[in-house]
């Protein structure tokens, strides 16, 4: 073992700059030798339906950004922002602490006083699904907005763009919607609809990193259609630093308002540690502030602190240089999952693709056709160690949280009967997909799968 004293005497005569990459240099021994083994697949082992994939330099980039000490945004937060864009081919990227609040600062500058008249006021209306996740739609409610709920296609699990049309009204200002499990909802359809009738589009991407989508022969990722994208690196997702998030847009008015939003509400565009960049702090007049009052002190929304560290940034660097592999990966073992299930199809629903997209498949979503009940299945692949998940709410507002709302008959509006959307509540689970699954995995799982159904 070594001691105090022999670790302060291999740092003696270094500098500082030496002593640190000796430091990373054990932690990427330490990594590929106790986070680098991989063992074979045994038959009844636990199948989590997402876990990290990772290697040892996720961990020299935590522990360098760890001895650097700066902890909030910095150098590995302006470099992930950068690298994020380059790989969406957009213009301006936020790092945030979380997918959720990605999705709260996506509504939430869309209510900035920037915007003029096509901003949200409470009492305006956003078209959504209840099929989802509920921190799409928990924004809108929370600011005083009216989320309109409309049913959901089955086995695209997206919004049912027929209903758009009849979900309009005087008060409609925007469209807020996730792709589901990486599948992409009809994007043309919908962007169609919303710059027809002057509709905000914000992409809940959260699930869909990666996805392609071809629009009038172009082919874009997901979330950089719409006005605004959303991304979570939560440990489940397409990529994982831990906590974390990102809003990305190409309209700068927007893009302030994110950053505004962000950062304590305040009008300064300083990052964390840096003053003047505009060499105008103290010569302004703000509001009703008195003239040259300190603009890094000058608030222009009624904000949030919803930054990510920089140690969060520094292990989303190393994963994004890993990422278009994850892609190929989620697509390989979707491809591979559904072949294995075919045969299936009398009792089983699978799933497909929207048309005009290649998906970054998040999980593989499966619905039970009349006659196959999907708690046995649930409970028997469960027992044989394959983790399953539901739909996430399954519908929305059948919860708790909806029942003041619920019992008032005030707060949203439901066009339609979401008839598909109380389906994949009683009827649909999915199963994961991830980049550190083997075929062996894929193939134990099927085969499970077709038990279950099989009563064996």
């Amino acid at each position: 073992m070594v001691t105090i004293r022999e670790v302060t005497d291999m740092f003696e005569n270094q500098t500082e700059q030496q002593a640190r990459e000796e430091i990373l240099d054990i932690v990427r021994q330490y990594a590929d030798k106790f986070h680098g083994r991989k063992k074979e697949f045994a038959e009844g082992e636990r199948i989590p339906y997402a876990s990290r994939v990772y290697d040892s330099a996720e961990m020299v980039n935590l522990v360098d950004s760890a001895l650097e000490f700066w902890l909030t945004s910095g150098r590995y937060t302006e470099e992930f922002e950068r690298k994020m864009a380059e790989y969406l081919g957009i213009k301006y990227c936020a790092l945030v602490n979380s997918g959720s609040s990605a999705n709260l600062l996506a509504f939430m500058a869309l209510t900035s006083p920037l915007l003029g008249d096509r901003r949200i006021r409470r009492g305006d209306e956003v078209i959504t699904v209840a099929a989802g996740f509920p921190t799409t739609v928990s924004p809108m409610i929370q600011f005083g907005a009216v989320p309109v709920f409309v049913d959901v296609t089955i086995p695209q699990y997206n919004i049912d763009t027929a209903m758009l049309e009849e979900a309009l009204s005087e008060k409609t200002k925007a469209v807020m919607i996730a792709h589901t499990l990486g599948n992409p909802f009809d994007l043309k359809t919908v962007k169609d609809f919303c710059d027809k009738h002057g509709l905000w589009l914000v992409e809940d991407n959260c699930d869909a990193l990666g996805s392609v989508y071809e629009l009038d022969g172009k082919k874009c990722l997901t979330g950089t259609i719409g006005d605004i994208g959303t991304s979570s690196f939560y440990p489940p997702h397409h990529m994982t630093m831990g906590e974390g998030g990102a809003v990305y847009t190409n309209n700068a008015v927007l893009n302030k308002a994110i950053r505004s939003f962000r950062d304590w509400g305040r009008d300064c565009v300083c990052p964390p540690g840096r003053d003047d960049l505009c060499g105008h702090r103290f010569d302004r007049q703000y509001g009703e502030l008195p003239l040259g009052y300190d603009h890094k002190y000058v608030y222009s929304h009624f904000g949030y602190n919803l930054k990510a560290t920089d140690m969060q940034a520094a292990i989303g660097c190393a994963q994004l240089d890993k990422f278009p592999k994850f892609v190929e990966k989620r697509k390989a073992n979707f491809a591979r999952l559904k072949a294995a299930l075919a045969g299936t199809e009398d009792k089983l629903i699978l799933p497909e693709a929207c048309d005009n997209s290649s998906p970054s498949w998040f999980g593989f979503l499966i619905t039970c056709k009349e006659g196959t009940d999907r708690n046995a299945i649930v409970r028997y692949v469960e027992s044989k160690g394959i983790q399953t998940r539901m739909l996430f709410a399954g519908n929305l507002i059948k919860h708790p949280c909806f029942d003041e709302m619920r019992t008032d008959g005030t707060g949203y509006r439901v066009v339609g009967s979401l008839k598909n959307t109380d389906r994949i509540m009683k009827d649909s689970f999915w199963i994961g997909v991830y980049p550190g699954m083997t075929d062996e995995m894929i193939d134990y799982m099927a085969r499970m799968i077709k038990s279950a159904i099989d009563g064996r």
